[in-house]
């Protein structure tokens, strides 16, 4: 993969065979990313990166000065969330297949005696992608009706109404590849609602914002 530099900032260059440029600043660290046609000169991309630098410090300084999550350890009393609401965890060690139970406010991990934090971790990560699934799955089905359009896989964890922003937003990027007008037409007529959607997307902890622009 190529990289631009532009004095503090390193751009990755990834070409493809796609027929516009994609520009992306991906959280914790705002990791700066162009997606450009395979045919496409280095220096064309350079100077695209240019005209577009002060976007860049902008989406970086924000995505630095987001709230962050203290690093988890998959401990008792521990703040976890689903669907936007928090829950508690309480790990419970038995000598059985780990499951994980969903209560009123509390999220039972149930885990091997030593299990790691790092086993603890993929328990839960694996339930939330089980849960999660039929939520998207639905969301999508509904919205490929609206749209004609069929896609691909998918793996989010967020409040279910920042879930249909999403799937609307790269749906919508189906039909208009571009953050440009056009795109914004498309998501005022199917989601008129998105750029709230949107705000409450970015307020939530950078731990749970893990998609690009």
């Amino acid at each position: 993969m190529e990289r631009i530099q532009l004095g503090d900032f390193s751009i990755e260059v990834e070409q493809k065979d796609i027929k516009n440029l994609h520009l992306s600043v991906y959280p914790p660290e705002g990791r700066v990313r162009i997606a450009a046609p395979s045919k496409m000169k280095l220096d064309t991309i350079r100077i695209y990166a240019i005209s577009k630098l002060s976007w860049i410090k902008k989406q970086k300084a924000k995505i630095l000065s987001q709230k962050r999550e203290a690093p988890r350890e998959y401990l008792t009393k521990e703040s976890h969330y689903y669907l936007g609401k928090r829950y508690l965890l309480k790990v419970i060690e038995l000598d059985t297949v780990p499951v994980v139970n969903l209560t009123h406010n509390t999220l039972e991990l149930y885990v091997r005696p030593g299990s790691t934090t790092e086993k603890r971790k993929e328990i839960l990560d694996n339930w939330y992608r089980e849960h999660l699934r039929k939520i998207v799955i639905e969301l999508i089905a509904k919205w490929e009706k609206k749209m004609k359009l069929k896609v691909g896989d998918f793996g989010i964890k967020k409040p279910v109404e920042c879930i249909e922003y999403i799937v609307v937003h790269e749906l919508v990027h189906f039909k208009e590849r571009n953050h440009n007008d056009k795109f914004v037409a498309y998501m005022n007529h199917f989601l008129p609602e998105w750029k709230q959607l949107k705000k409450e997307l970015n307020r939530l902890p950078v731990s749970h914002i893990d998609w690009g622009y």
